[in-house]
């Protein structure tokens, strides 16, 4: 690499002379020949870590921002222009860089290399665990100096197609309970990072394994076992991962599901940045995660055989709204994704209906309001991954409404609603009434016949009011 906006140039230039090194996830990226996402980088100095961070910071130039981490350890982070890349700088353990890195969860995590370049520094083995494919733990100790580890084992393994070694497993699950400990905010972001990640499922089903998710996510282990209806061939616990597996499937390829001429506009809705450094892709995947995760409270039998679960789309939005509130996700993600749940079964309520009026869709795109054309895509993933009784069939039918109200949906999306014919005083003193529920009625019918052709004038508003 190399640049301006080259985070690792920078520094060297600003630290040039100094102890300083290079460790953790770029020399493990650089070893998987893995090309991040955002070129993030850790630094331990042999000196003042807020000095190091505050010449990084003026090497940086406009834009970029200095500010402590921890109290505790000293560590400071530089953002650069425009949140380009992060480097974080910590001071050097007071037994020596040795110790250092022997402090640290994972082998592959515990290299360093002097940060003028020269040969890297590996007293753990983390070179040599990564060329085997093998995600291990520096010493068992190590999770229970930070318990997030933990999950973070499940997290790496699945980004980075490593497999945890059979005694990191053991410890791991040892010592997940430590979980209950960490702070909500810590948490989301390593759930953050695995639900986004290359593997969601993967890291999901690791998690599970080592018991982390029965501390983290509870509510997704109990739909184990979890029997739906026939038209299922999954319980609620596999059919909800294939459900974010389908999800990840549309974010990647959307012209594969959707088709090639709606790929463009879903390509841009999905990346569009929502909140808590998630795109509306990565809400989607949450959306997928969370959308059944009230059925173990609504199980209910059904004639014939099989289970239903009436109410679970209300209740399941106000679960993932508990669930994100937990993890300290901010008020609109946790809107976004209880809007998803809550409005996930609305087009296959349709389905029967077809064609579909046009006023049908109008009052589709009001009741699903912000989330319209997100939970049109999260209905494509839950359709997918539901292949029982008449799957082929159901698949069809549901696909034949879908892409035409994907279609509506993006264009809502992009444009909004169609300007209001009248505005609610005028037809008020029009219509000699006062404001309140009636008018609030006829205005939305208004909009609807505005939206399905049938009127498109403010007299023809008036005369239909």
């Amino acid at each position: 690499m190399g640049g301006v906006g080259d985070p690792l140039e920078i520094a060297r230039g600003a630290l040039a002379g100094e102890q300083a090194w290079v460790v953790g996830g770029w020399l493990r990226d650089a070893e998987l020949g893995r090309s991040a996402a955002r070129p993030d980088l850790d630094l331990i100095v042999d000196g003042d870590a807020e000095s190091a961070a505050r010449r990084v910071r003026s090497a940086a130039g406009p834009g970029s921002a200095a500010f402590s981490l921890s109290d505790d350890f000293g560590a400071w982070r530089v953002v650069g222009p425009d949140g380009a890349w992060q480097t974080d700088i910590a001071p050097l353990h007071e037994r020596g860089l040795d110790a250092d890195l022997r402090a640290r969860d994972l082998t592959a995590n515990a290299i360093a290399q002097p940060l003028g370049g020269g040969e890297p520094v590996d007293p753990t083995g983390g070179l040599e665990d990564l060329r085997a494919g093998v995600l291990r733990m520096v010493a068992p100790e190590s999770f229970e100096a930070d318990p997030l580890r933990v999950a973070r084992v499940a997290r790496l393994a699945a980004e980075l197609s490593l497999s945890a070694d059979p005694e990191t497993l053991v410890a791991a699950r040892a010592r997940a309970d430590g979980l209950r400990g960490v702070s909500g905010e810590r948490v989301f972001a390593e759930l953050r990072a695995l639900v986004g990640g290359p593997d969601p499922v993967g890291g999901l089903r690791l998690l599970e394994e080592i018991g982390a998710a029965d501390v983290v996510l509870p509510e997704l282990t109990a739909l184990r076992g979890v029997e739906q209806t026939r038209y299922h061939h999954l319980d609620a616990h596999d059919h909800t991962l294939e459900v974010l597996e389908r999800a990840v499937d549309i974010e990647r390829d959307p012209g594969a599901i959707v088709g090639e001429g709606r790929a463009e506009a879903v390509r841009g809705l999905l990346s569009e940045p929502l909140a808590d450094e998630l795109t509306r892709g990565g809400a989607l995947r949450w959306g997928a995660l969370l959308h059944d995760i009230a059925k173990p409270l609504t199980q209910t039998p059904i004639d014939g055989g099989g289970f239903g679960f009436p109410g679970h789309d209300i209740a399941g939005a106000q679960a993932a709204r508990e669930i994100l509130g937990r993890l300290r996700a901010s008020v609109r993600l946790r809107d976004h994704v209880a809007g998803l749940a809550r409005h996930h079964l609305r087009l296959g309520f349709l389905v029967r209906e077809q064609p579909l009026p046009r006023r049908a869709v109008h009052a589709y795109m009001v009741r699903c309001g912000s989330v319209a054309a997100d939970v049109t895509l999260l209905s494509i993933a839950d359709r997918l991954a539901t292949r029982g009784r008449k799957a082929e069939e159901s698949i069809e039918r549901h696909m034949e409404l879908a892409l035409p109200m994907l279609d509506d949906a993006l264009a809502w999306h992009a444009s909004g609603p169609p300007p209001a014919l009248v505005r609610g005083d005028e037809l008020a003193a029009e219509l000699g009434i006062e404001p309140g529920p009636v008018l609030g009625q006829l205005l939305e019918e208004i909009a609807a016949g505005h939206y399905a052709g049938e009127i498109a004038t403010r007299d023809e508003a008036i005369a239909l009011a």
